[in-house]
């Protein structure tokens, strides 16, 4: 697998990656949640029951001895039309919030393939290390068959070939030991990764540019400039920060009055109006006097009342419906004048979160800065390590083809040339992990500079 295989797995797998997708999915459901809010809110509502005995007409609103069915149905709407811009203001505070997300998921990806990159260099300083090991077992061993020759031929002292035996016997304790680190550092970036590690695993190598080759440029102030405006944990404080202020003018919006305005259609039915009396056009004698007339004998006669006639016919479910149709407009204004100062608190509450937020990425700033000013002095450290460890690698070797000279000339002992090789050896190695190591400091210079890890 190479490098940028691992990164996708990893942050495939991150526990934090995977967090931070859903706090970026809840802020844009809060997001669209807010955006709908300006919409206008309508309900239905429907009511049908049953009622016994003694009862209320509901449509002449009198007594009535039966049972009646009855529904009733009723269509809302309503709409906020001001709110001392707490649904606009809720908006764009949302939106900042879901920015904020993102750009800290973001972060935390980079983090993940920062991590990565490190176990991944670790793994590649194993591999070398033990290729070195085993060369200088290697070397080891061809010394000893030398020596076993002129040792049979009389020409040096059986101990020099048992001190080159001791020799490669700490050579390949260094071999096991490398062997183990590199497993070690294959486990870490397997674990990094959230992989399990019961698999066979190999990385590709890269080239690694040589550190003497191409010194790094940029200055500490250089490297802080480009970060703070590309970084996206420096993003996200800033929104965060936007964020909490568009918080107190929402908490503010609470001081100022609401005016929303209302619609309703609602509509009736009873089983006890189910028939209806219509005019039909003829004149009807009432048992109601109004007056008294003499007649020509002289008696008394009364005067009935007359009124029309009416025709009793059934009213249909639809008909009442229409009947009883009603529809109805208002405006709505609440003024808040006294509420325990619960709009205040909230406004001091906002206030308070919003320093916070400011704080927080004061404290970014300060943080980002103390890590570029670790990480560039590690980089010159590093840089000034493998120099010095390269110096001394070149100047071993040459001690060690002369001690290689003398002893096969028999002018020095086998320990003398073991002391030539253990230092080598050693040397080599530390050229191997300065090398990585100086690298790796360099790619988190480049994170800061929001360039790509690669290699």
């Amino acid at each position: 697998m190479n490098l940028q295989q691992c990164i996708d797995i990893a942050q495939q797998n991150n526990i934090t990656v995977r967090q931070g997708q859903l706090t970026v999915a809840n802020s844009d459901l809060q997001l669209r949640q807010s955006r709908l809010n300006l919409l206008p809110t309508t309900n239905f509502q429907a009511n049908q029951g049953v009622n016994g005995g003694r009862s209320i007409n509901p449509q002449s609103n009198e007594f009535v001895q039966q049972t009646i069915i009855s529904g009733s149905y009723q269509l809302n709407a309503s709409a906020t039309l001001y709110n001392g811009m707490v649904l606009r203001n809720t908006v764009k505070q949302n939106d900042l919030s879901l920015k904020a997300s993102q750009e800290e998921l973001t972060a935390s990806r980079n983090n993940v393939s920062l991590t990565v990159a490190q176990s991944y260099l670790n793994v590649l300083t194993g591999q070398e290390q033990l290729l070195v090991a085993q060369r200088q077992a290697d070397v080891a061993r061809a010394q000893i068959d030398r020596t076993q020759k002129l040792v049979n031929a009389g020409s040096v002292p059986e101990s020099n070939l048992l001190e080159l035996q001791a020799t490669l016997a700490s050579n390949e304790l260094d071999i096991v030991n490398a062997q183990n680190t590199l497993d070690l550092a294959k486990v870490s970036l397997l674990q990094a990764m959230n992989v399990p590690i019961n698999q066979a695993f190999e990385v590709e190598p890269i080239n690694v540019p040589d550190p003497g080759l191409n010194p790094y440029t940029e200055n500490v102030q250089q490297i802080f400039d480009i970060a703070v405006g590309n970084l996206p944990e420096i993003k996200g404080a800033d929104l965060r920060v936007k964020s909490a202020a568009l918080g107190v003018q929402v908490a503010k919006g609470g001081l100022y009055p609401t005016l929303s305005f209302n619609g309703n259609l609602s509509s009736i039915y009873s089983s006890a109006a189910s028939k209806q009396q219509v005019p039909n056009g003829s004149i009807q004698q009432t048992q109601q006097i109004i007056a008294f007339y003499t007649d020509p004998t002289g008696a008394q006669q009364p005067i009935y009342a007359t009124a029309p006639g009416y025709d009793t016919r059934n009213i249909t479910y639809i008909d009442q419906l229409n009947n009883n149709f009603n529809q109805s407009l208002s405006l709505f204004l609440r003024v808040p004048i006294f509420q325990g100062n619960l709009s205040r608190n909230r406004i001091t509450t906002a206030k308070i979160q919003q320093q916070n937020a400011e704080l927080t990425a004061q404290n970014t700033r300060l943080t980002l800065r103390q890590q570029i000013e670790t990480a560039y002095t590690n980089m010159r450290a590093g840089a000034n390590r493998y120099r010095a460890t390269q110096a001394q690698v070149v100047s071993l070797e040459r001690a060690f083809q002369f001690a290689e000279s003398r002893l096969n000339a028999g002018a020095i002992n086998a320990t003398d040339y073991s002391i030539a090789k253990t230092n080598l050896d050693r040397a080599r190695a530390s050229l191997v992990q300065a090398k990585y190591d100086y690298v790796f400091r360099t790619k988190i210079l480049d994170y800061y500079q929001n360039k790509p890890l690669s290699f």
